[in-house]
């Protein structure tokens, strides 16, 4: 019902209206008593053998909402009523910011895709606390931290640092992103040096508490083959205990969508379907360098539950979605569950 009825009128309003307005009418419609508890019982879906026990933490199941859904932690209990085994929030950074010059976020039916540059938009860590801090529910959290667009990267650490200290209360693991396309020379923080700086820093944050929180990178599918073993040189050097691939991508190789189209879209990262085969590719490389238990989280190109189960048989733990959670409806994430448990081998 949700792509022959619902997706079609959502569709013909612009895709950053049509979210703001979906998370209203959320928070309205589960306002009214018995709505979470139907909404639970409609999508979500747990079984004993979709549990996972990686970073030190228990997962009810391996699908989770990746970072950019819900930047700003608004909406958590409600979307954990869809049956998501984890939430990341974010990216956030210390002060707010209201990210890139809109219309920055645009549809690519053909192509089952999304391009954004949204531009790290956010109200700032202190308003994310205050969100995190009215929660319920007990699905794991994790929190997405990066920096602010006038932060120099030579300052970088700084941002990182405030925005793990303010939210190491209320997360249960941290991911640190240096991949966004839309953060002018973010990116350059992937490069050896500051990257093994920023989590060599972060590490020691976490260390430094009675009980430290797991630590992963988030890293794009661009990246070269060096640069790729430059970074799992510095995950073990670091000791950072996972890696979350891939972000987006600057590529448009392949697209069905009309050149003169993506011309007038501009840049901005690609998601969706496009993407799939791309992050799958870093996917088994990280695996194969990083051994059979470091935790990898796969995301990216995931619209089908053979996708999930193509992506952790390329070596992901866990998987997260967005774009084929917008493409697919609320039904998404019980759609994968089911098929990952129906493909278990004990």
């Amino acid at each position: 019902m949700y792509k022959a009825l619902i997706r079609p009128v959502l569709f013909l309003i612009s895709p950053e209206s049509i979210h703001h307005f979906t998370f209203t009418v959320l928070r309205m419609k589960f306002a009214i008593p018995g709505i979470k508890l139907l909404v639970r019982k409609l999508f979500a879906f747990n079984h004993p053998h979709l549990e996972r026990k990686i970073l030190g933490l228990t997962f009810k199941n391996p699908v989770g909402l990746a970072a950019g859904f819900d930047k700003d932690a608004k909406l958590i209990d409600e979307l954990a009523c869809f049956g998501f085994g984890f939430i990341e929030i974010g990216t956030v950074t210390p002060r707010p910011q209201t990210g890139n010059e809109k219309p920055r976020l645009f549809r690519l039916p053909q192509d089952q895709a999304l391009i954004n540059r949204m531009g790290f938009n956010n109200g700032g860590v202190l308003a994310v606390v205050e969100q995190l801090k009215k929660r319920s529910s007990d699905i794991l959290v994790g929190g997405n931290i990066g920096k602010n667009k006038i932060t120099p990267n030579d300052r970088a650490v700084e941002d990182y640092a405030e925005c793990f200290e303010a939210l190491f209360p209320h997360v249960d693991y941290f991911v640190v992103n240096v991949s966004s396309p839309n953060t002018p020379g973010l990116r350059e923080l992937q490069e050896r040096e500051p990257l093994k700086n920023l989590l060599t820093n972060i590490k020691s944050l976490s260390l430094s508490k009675i009980k430290s929180k797991p630590i992963l990178l988030k890293i794009a599918p661009d990246l070269t083959e060096d640069q790729l073993s430059d970074v799992v040189a510095i995950l073990k050097e670091t000791n950072t205990d996972g890696v979350i691939a891939t972000n987006t991508t600057l590529s448009r190789d392949g697209l069905s969508t009309a050149d003169a189209e993506l011309k007038k879209i501009g840049a901005g990262g690609l998601s969706g379907r496009p993407l799939k085969e791309k992050s799958r590719s870093v996917i088994s490389y990280l695996r194969q360098r990083l051994g059979p238990e470091f935790p990898i989280i796969g995301v990216g190109g995931i619209m089908s539950p053979e996708d999930a189960i193509a992506h952790m048989q390329a070596g992901a733990d866990l998987v997260q979605i967005y774009t084929g959670f917008v493409y697919e409806g609320p039904s998404f994430v019980k759609r994968i569950n089911k098929a990952i448990l129906q493909d278990f081998r004990p």
